[in-house]
């Protein structure tokens, strides 16, 4: 195998930075630690409304078997009027990207 090596002065804006893409997702990743959505901050993550969140994620069984924080998940479902629906974002965006392709199945 041959290997060509080549020395080149490419210029970095004074604003940007170059990392890794290991960084990066470390970094996405850390955005969402101690942070907590409600109901409207989930809405506008998965651009749905409310009914349809609760219709096709939060109460299915096969999903809030795994969510509720009772199961020692990252969902609190709300016992009474007034309380208010929390999720743990980082591990909730988690769980909507894995499970995409079964949230959408069946959807609408």
């Amino acid at each position: 195998m041959q290997k060509l090596n080549v020395n080149l002065s490419i210029p970095v804006p004074s604003e940007s930075v170059i990392i890794s893409k290991v960084e990066l997702e470390e970094l996405k990743e850390q955005e969402l630690l101690g942070v907590y959505w409600n109901m409207k901050d989930l809405e506008k993550r998965v651009n749905r409304k409310s009914e349809w969140i609760k219709d096709n994620i939060l109460y299915p069984s096969r999903f809030r078997k795994t969510l509720d924080c009772e199961n020692n998940g990252f969902v609190f479902y709300p016992k009474t009027k007034g309380q208010t629906w929390s999720f743990q974002a980082s591990r909730m965006a988690k769980f909507l990207d894995e499970n995409f392709s079964l949230i959408f199945q069946k959807a609408d």
